[in-house]
């Protein structure tokens, strides 16, 4: 049952967005630009993931050259749930609306103003909105001000429902930190139950789709388990693009929107085959999705490898050219699909335009070395002994083929079916899933770090090196010249890595001197300084700037004596002399004229 006529016939996802930066910007938020999704400070993830994560230091308290009340549409990419990928929901690529309290407002502000956009602008009626509530336990209390908040603006007892940590509570995104309960806003699609215990934020049956989400940071977690008050409270609310589009247009299946739809047929022309029918869909979501990721994150600067970000756009990728091949489409390619978002998108993301060419020419790259790595994988596949394997022992080894060449199961099953060989199917996808799994398991668990939310790890040993990679591309820039900027970074408690760009292998007669002078400026104990100016008057003092990042009108500018001056975020030491002895243990290629330094502070 859809309720066609209820909701903004007007609001479009290019109006969505602009409509929600302009109704907080009327409640005193400044808009700041969407960050890129590289992440350059934040040791512990590959991605933004979130729309609060670019704030993380003024979360903690450092204060934000915009203000104390901000929003924006971020652009995000999360990795742990590729697999899910397929149905009307689950997506790689997203776009996040958000608005945050520094310190400021709270919940009475936060949950009036959620309910004036939803009634006022998206026009949803308000006896369609249903919301949770954090129930309380042996933490923290009842949230009886969110109660009290949503009660005040007309919804009716019956339609808050108090939900366990479990549901509604948000962080800490490591086992420390920041965190505090939320508020979840429903939409009541008008679907029949599924029964007695069906209601908003436990059940999945489709009756109750999440639109709006808003985390009150008001406790602090400490390491013996115990929850603290937090001396500035924030706010920071998240609203998908996606799935409020599809409400919006009262689709329920994210796919049939005008975000994606030019994409869904565009894969229709080409395989011939309907989205209508059930059994095409999930392939043509896939497609669609990791296409659009694909297209964003070859944006920002990111190329197919084998490890870290590049083997995540490899993944992507790859899978997406499999589920081409379930088509039925002999040799696709991804282009004419990413081409199209590039047309979309590229007058919000002007940097999808700008690099159009590379994208292409890198894309048509990794089509060719996964087609050479099939190639490879039939080749191998002529010399098995398969006649007289069972389904089992067949799972083990097209997993393995999976893994080594990137071969799709459903291809190694067409050839083993080919040759007409006796076993069992369903021992086959048992033994190739199991597998899988286990594989999944493992690098969740050895990379689950890497894409939590980024509140995990500011800790002091992370802001020393930080500070560290301020002094080292000054002297970098010194030593080598200019053309040196920073192309990346990735820091943890033990190491500092730092790429930047340059041509050639570094002498050992200018790493001595690159240390020599980092080395200088931290003997000189020397305060590392912020100021808040504007974005002109940090260009005009010569402030250095990373290449990809997108900066409001204000900036935080740090300097360090007269050596180093720099447009940052954070987090900083606030003197020199708390970095000790700066070492670089390797210095190395990382890809055509970047190079990389990793360096220890003792």
């Amino acid at each position: 049952m859809h309720l066609k006529g209820c909701y903004n016939p007007f609001m479009n996802a290019k109006k969505l967005r602009q409509t929600y930066l302009k109704f907080f910007e009327s409640k005193d938020h400044k808009i700041i630009p969407s960050a890129p999704i590289v992440t350059e400070n934040d040791p512990t993830t590959l991605f933004i993931s979130a729309g609060m994560q670019p704030l993380v230091p003024f979360l903690l308290g450092q204060p934000h050259s915009q203000g104390r009340r901000l929003t924006s549409v971020q652009k995000c990419i999360r990795t742990d749930d590729i697999d899910e990928v397929g149905d009307v929901s689950h997506h790689t690529f997203f776009e996040m609306l958000g608005n945050w309290s520094l310190g400021d407002y709270f919940k009475k502000e936060a949950i009036e103003w959620s309910f004036e956009f939803l009634t006022q602008f998206l026009k949803i009626p308000a006896k369609k909105i249903n919301v949770t509530i954090f129930e309380g336990d042996e933490d923290a209390p009842f949230d009886e001000e969110s109660k009290q908040a949503w009660l005040s603006v007309g919804i009716p007892e019956n339609r808050i429902f108090p939900l366990p940590k479990k549901y509604n509570w948000w962080g800490p995104a490591g086992k420390t930190g920041p965190c505090g309960p939320d508020s979840e806003m429903y939409i009541d699609t008008g679907n029949e139950s599924c029964g007695p215990d069906c209601k908003p934020g436990t059940c999945d049956c489709g009756k109750y789709l999440e639109i709006w989400n808003d985390v009150f940071m008001e406790y602090n977690k400490t390491e013996d388990g115990r929850f603290e008050k937090l001396q500035q409270r924030n706010v920071d609310t998240g609203m998908g693009v996606d799935r409020t589009t599809s409400i919006l247009e009262e689709v329920y299946d994210d796919y049939k929107t005008e975000l994606f739809w030019p994409l869904i047929e565009k894969i229709q022309e080409i395989s011939g085959k309907d989205y209508v029918n059930n059994q095409y869909q999930k392939s043509m979501r896939i497609i669609a999705d990791h296409s659009r990721a694909t297209a964003f994150l070859m944006a920002d600067g990111v190329t197919p490898s084998n490890v870290e970000r590049g083997y995540i756009l490899r993944r992507l990728i790859r899978r997406a050219l499999r589920y081409f091949r379930q088509l039925e489409v002999g040799n696709p390619g991804l282009w004419p699909i990413v081409s199209i978002v590039i047309e979309d998108y590229s007058d919000l993301y002007p940097e999808l335009t700008k690099n159009k060419v590379s994208i292409k020419s890198e894309l048509e790259k990794e089509e060719q070395r996964f087609l050479q790595a099939l190639g490879r994988g039939l080749n191998a596949f002529k010399k098995l002994d398969i006649h007289t394997a069972t389904g089992e022992i067949l799972g083990e080894v097209a997993f393995d083929y999976f893994q080594t060449y990137g071969f799709p199961p459903e291809m190694f099953l067409e050839e083993v079916t080919g040759l007409k060989a006796k076993f069992d199917e369903a021992d086959f996808w048992k033994t190739y899933q199991k597998a899988f799994d286990a594989h999944q398991e493992l690098s969740r668990t050895a990379t689950e770090g890497m894409f939590k939310s980024g509140l995990a790890d500011h800790s002091y040993q992370v802001t020393r090196f930080h500070t560290a990679t301020h002094l080292l591309q000054a002297a970098l820039r010194q030593v080598l010249g200019d053309h040196v900027q920073q192309r990346g970074s990735n820091l943890t408690a033990e190491r500092l890595r730092f790429d930047f760009s340059h041509g050639e292998k570094l002498t050992p007669e200018q790493i001595k001197r690159v240390e020599g002078l980092v080395n200088a400026q931290i003997s000189k104990d020397q305060p590392v300084t912020v100021e808040i100016v504007s974005i002109d008057e940090a260009r005009k003092r010569g402030a250095i700037m990373l290449f990809n990042e997108k900066y409001g009108d204000r900036v935080n500018l740090y300097k360090i004596d007269d050596f180093s001056l720099e447009a940052c975020a954070g987090p900083h030491v606030e003197n020199t002399s708390e970095l000790g002895h700066f070492k670089i243990i390797k210095e190395e290629s990382v890809s055509a004229g970047v190079r990389r330094i990793k360096a220890v502070l003792d």
